[in-house]
């Protein structure tokens, strides 16, 4: 039987029984990497000839990517870096750049509170950035941890940035599962909450996906004007009141108009 390895488009032999492009995970990568080069969002076609995988592929493996959070489908079909592959650069980098970093800690000083940086993807909203508070305690949060939209301050008024019919078709499509007692579970009462939200410019989680935690959000809006994620601003309920945490808006909303041509 032959042992002779075959020889890849890049010059780099290869044995067994993987193809000239490469394997799964090979593919996986080139892919990752075409998609993150400099100029994205790109198209389909431009990220299929800079990996050099055929379309069937790059296609399938894209959707992978996007359902996982690593990609992010964006208007006219074409592909950014989504929010995991952000996560995992600023844990493997130690920290976005210091212009981020500065204003969330500004944001934390002004509050005393803990900071969550987070941006959405698709159904859900990813923790890149955490600074925790001086407090003498800790939520669950954690970065690259994926998060409901219905129930968190950051994610409602991400969807508070969504046309109606967008709202209603992300509700048909994951529904709204109760996380504690508070949990908006209806769509009457989740379209009556963002009516509230767009009004005042920021989102309150009270006790809405974890009990004793209460949050305070707002959008960051990219420059078409649709928003690409947000910071919070995280404490509990038995330290701080529900008043007490909404005048953190005005700070929160100078955060969020710093950091919105940052990302």
């Amino acid at each position: 039987m032959s042992t002779d390895a075959a020889t890849g488009a890049d010059g780099v032999a290869r044995g067994g029984r993987s193809s000239a492009a490469g394997s799964a995970l090979e593919k996986s990568l080139r892919i990752l990497e075409a998609v993150a080069a400099p100029g994205g969002p790109h198209r389909l076609a431009d990220v299929m000839t800079a990996a050099a995988v055929p379309k069937s592929s790059t296609f399938r493996i894209l959707a992978s990517l996007i359902e996982q959070g690593f990609v992010r489908a964006e208007d006219g079909s074409r592909y950014g870096v989504g929010p995991r592959l952000r996560g995992l650069s600023a844990l493997v980098s130690g920290g976005e750049p210091a212009s981020i970093e500065e204003i969330l800690r500004e944001l934390r000083r002004a509050t005393g509170q803990t900071v969550h940086l987070a941006l959405h993807s698709g159904e859900t909203i990813t923790y890149i950035r955490k600074l925790e508070s001086e407090q003498p305690f800790r939520t669950a949060s954690r970065v690259g941890m994926r998060m409901p939209l219905h129930t968190t301050a950051i994610g409602k008024s991400i969807l508070a940035g969504l046309t109606a019919d967008e709202v209603r078709g992300l509700i048909a499509a994951t529904g709204l599962p109760g996380r504690t007692p508070g949990t908006l579970t209806t769509a009457r009462a989740l379209l009556a909450e963002l009516d509230v939200v767009r009004a005042r410019g920021f989102a309150v989680d009270d006790e809405e996906n974890e009990p004793t935690i209460r949050c305070i959000g707002a959008a960051i809006v990219g420059p078409d004007g649709r928003p690409v994620g947000g910071v919070s601003v995280t404490t509990v309920t038995f330290l701080v009141s529900r008043e007490e945490i909404e005048a953190y808006a005005p700070a929160l909303r100078a955060a969020t108009a710093a950091l919105a041509p940052l990302l």
